[in-house]
């Protein structure tokens, strides 16, 4: 083989390895994102059923039941426009309560509940996750009336 051929080669096994590394690289990192859906992209089915993803808005006011053998929750979430339940079992955060906005992570089971695996709440009175402020945002405009009042 000439040193020609001999190099070519070469460059074709490294474009080769290099590809597949970063195929690779960025399959794993594909699977490891967690998008983020409000409960109105949920119940428009944008969400996945199959894989995890964070589900994010405000606790509604009397829909906190808890089980009172183990540290099982359910609770409804709302983006002001539609409403998802949520079921959790572990110990909630300190700041969680009603009315207030979080952020959870999990699945989406096959009926129709969200399994959550973590449940993240706000840090203070004034914070809220950038993702569900926005959501919130949205469907309170989307609601608002002519003369830009909400009914």
């Amino acid at each position: 083989m000439t040193p020609r051929r001999k190099r070519i080669v070469t460059v074709i096994l490294l474009l080769l390895g290099m590809g597949g590394a970063t195929a690779l690289i960025l399959k794993a990192f594909n699977q490891n994102l967690m998008y983020f859906y409000s409960p109105s992209d949920i119940h428009e089915g944008k969400a996945p059923s199959a894989r995890s993803f964070r589900i994010g808005g405000l606790v509604l006011k009397g829909s906190l039941k808890r089980n009172p053998q183990s540290l099982a929750v359910t609770f409804v979430l709302s983006d002001l426009k539609q409403e998802t339940t949520v079921r959790y079992a572990g110990i909630l955060p300190d700041l969680f309560r009603e009315g207030q906005g979080i952020v959870a992570n999990g699945k989406l089971g096959a009926d129709g509940v969200f399994e959550a695996a973590e449940v993240l709440a706000k840090h203070d009175e004034k914070y809220m996750p950038p993702e569900v402020a926005a959501s919130l945002k949205a469907n309170l405009n989307a609601n608002a009336t002519p003369t830009g009042k909400t009914p």
